[in-house]
């Protein structure tokens, strides 16, 4: 596919979703939550990648690319350009005004299905304002769901094992 400055082109249930890239904002909440896991990445060798990195889901190929993601330094590929979703630690989505029903609805089934152990929902948007944790991916749903109005604190299961402070989204 040719490049399309600003726009992300990805896949979902084999259909191409073309949607514009964020907003400074959007990518500013990416770079605060790579601040904020820092140290874990650091401590546990692992690779934080801001919106930008593609993941191939593990199954249907689908084709997207999360706002952040945790992998281990050795994840396993799809060929060389693409990151394997059953190979990563957590993916984060940042909902915009254009990527609600996608980012709330869709990715968290596409992720679930494929074996992606934690996804991050950061939405600011919402009234109020919410960052929601999935985990326990099974049968292609995340079985455990914990949201929390950001500011409050959000505990990120295993294997992040992480205590987010959400007001650094405020």
């Amino acid at each position: 596919m040719p490049p399309t400055p600003g726009f992300r082109a990805e896949v979902i249930d084999g259909n191409l979703i073309v949607s514009p890239v964020g907003t400074p904002e959007h990518s500013w909440s990416a770079t605060l939550l790579s601040y904020a896991l820092q140290p874990v990445v650091i401590e546990r060798k692992w690779h934080a990648h801001l919106g930008g990195v593609n993941v191939c889901v593990d199954g249907p190929r689908d084709s997207l690319v999360p706002d952040f993601v945790l992998a281990p330094a050795d994840c396993p590929r799809w060929g060389t350009l693409e990151l394997r979703s059953s190979g990563l630690i957590m993916v984060t989505e940042i909902v915009s005004s254009g990527s609600t029903r996608v980012d709330s609805d869709d990715k968290p089934r596409v992720y679930a299905t494929g074996g992606v152990p934690v996804m991050l929902l950061v939405d600011p948007i919402a009234a109020p304002p919410t960052v929601t944790v999935l985990s326990d991916p099974e049968d292609g749903t995340y079985q455990t769901v914990t949201r929390v109005q950001m500011g409050k604190p959000l505990r990120i299961p295993s294997p992040v094992d992480f205590d987010l402070d959400t007001s650094i989204f405020l």
